[in-house]
């Protein structure tokens, strides 16, 4: 009993000692409503090929709202020239149609209408795509910022687009597609039902005829690339690419966590490089949850054998990858009670007192940047280089089970480069249909 109260004692002394460093560091943010302002402060990372901005939770307004203001500074003022977001593809590429002034598809769809629908159908993300066709507007189209999505769940919507492709440009090619992807047809509505199948032995895998498709697409590249700067033909590509992912996705899920997360990262973090590569000199912004974009080898999912794009892009890019955090102590989320139920504006508890988030809060800061990335803060760094617990929310919250469904352990000096803090947060406002009122008509997320 002794020995456990010295242990306490010692950890209260450390994270004391820590808030009385992070207080001294910090610097204080402007009013997010100041965008200029508020992005400027973050002009010293513009050096980089790639800044990852995360969220500590998927239905929070702070984040996004901060994110559009330090990614609006970073295209205007630096050079950046994407925008890839943790989303379906399918979905973002409505969204980078209306932004670049292109023909939005003409299909019954509107973008991210399946659950999580708040997590990108908010007013906070419309208005961040309408500042961008703005910013698009006077611009030669290859200097035009693109909206892009990176995740790998669009089976159904990415077999529709390639097809759609194909019945323009290659007819008897569209028949056989038809006839590979004819063997997901059964489950294109519910893959998670196609995984069970396959690990049960009632369903052969389709992932050598759907690599075959992917290989065919691309063997015909030179036949296919028309006047459209190969747009379309990137596009039928990526989509192809993320069916044969998918399938992969939906076929390990049922084989462990860890396998199917990898996955997932290592699908988003070669669409990103894809992207990268399509423009001379490009720079992206990635919008990601904090569980992403923070280096996973710093954290318990690291530790037990997941990485994640962020730990790619350090890997990859060096220097020149910037990851930053973002957190909150209390306040108001957006989240389900579970997967597939409806939303709520739910509560979020007071951080915990053994948590990075905890440090934060007793600084008495109530808005502000900690940066040791730029500024080659040692103490700052060791400061925050104790493993703590660190919580992350989804578009799932449950705060009667916090600790065990929301924390983990992370060494936060490692895992990020800096680390963006807001004391208080509020829900995102989920956009209404009626938002949409008096924009074009090519307006992606539907009037």
């Amino acid at each position: 009993m002794a020995r456990f109260s010295w242990k306490q004692n010692e950890n209260e002394t450390s994270i004391r000692e820590a808030i009385g460093v992070l207080r001294e560091h910090g610097e204080p943010l402007p009013p997010i409503k100041d965008e200029e302002a508020f992005g400027a402060l973050f002009d010293r990372f513009a050096d980089a090929k790639v800044v990852l901005l995360g969220e500590a939770s998927h239905g929070t307004s702070e984040f996004y709202r901060a994110r559009a203001a330090i990614t609006r500074r970073l295209i205007e003022h630096h050079g950046f020239t994407i925008v890839a977001v943790e989303a379906d593809w399918p979905d973002a590429a409505r969204i980078d149609a209306y932004v670049r002034h292109w023909h939005v598809p003409d299909t019954d769809d509107v973008a991210f209408e399946r659950f999580p629908t708040w997590m990108w159908r908010n007013e906070e993300v419309a208005d961040f795509v309408n500042w961008m066709r703005a910013y698009n507007k006077e611009r030669a189209e290859d200097e035009r910022a693109e909206f892009r999505g990176l995740d790998v769940y669009s089976l159904n919507s990415s077999i529709r687009a390639v097809l759609d492709y194909l019945d323009k440009v290659d007819p008897e090619a569209a028949k056989e597609a038809r006839g590979r992807y004819g063997c997901l047809s059964p489950w294109q509505s519910d893959p998670a039902r196609y995984g069970r199948a396959v690990l049960t032995g009632q369903k052969k895998p389709c992932d050598e005829k759907l690599l075959r498709q992917l290989q065919d697409i691309l063997d015909k590249r030179m036949e296919y690339l028309g006047s459209d700067g190969g747009e379309q033909f990137f596009d039928a590509v990526q989509n192809a690419k993320i069916v044969h992912a998918a399938e992969h996705y939906y076929r390990i899920m049922y084989e462990g966590a860890t396998e199917s997360w990898n996955l997932r990262d290592r699908h988003m973090f070669e669409t990103l490089q894809s992207l990268l590569a399509r423009r001379d000199d490009a720079k992206a912004v990635i919008w990601a949850h904090n569980s992403h974009i923070g280096n996973a080898s710093a954290t318990a999912m690291g530790w037990q054998g997941e990485f994640n794009i962020g730990e790619l892009c350090r890997k990859a890019y060096r220097e020149e990858a910037v990851l930053i955090g973002f957190g909150t102590d209390r306040g108001t989320v957006a989240a389900a009670d579970d997967w597939d139920e409806p939303m709520q504006v739910k509560n979020v508890l007071p951080a915990r007192p053994d948590s990075h988030e905890r440090i934060f809060r007793d600084t008495g800061l109530k808005c502000f940047l900690a940066d040791w990335r730029e500024n080659l803060l040692d103490e700052l760094k060791d400061a925050l280089s104790r493993p703590r617990l660190e919580r992350a929310i989804g578009v799932v919250y449950r705060p009667e089970t916090e600790l065990y469904s929301h924390y983990f352990e992370a060494i936060m000096a490692e895992q990020f480069d800096a680390f963006v803090w807001f004391e208080d947060t509020r829900a995102v406002t989920p956009l209404a249909h009626a938002h949409g009122k008096g924009m074009p008509e090519t307006y992606p997320f539907g009037l």
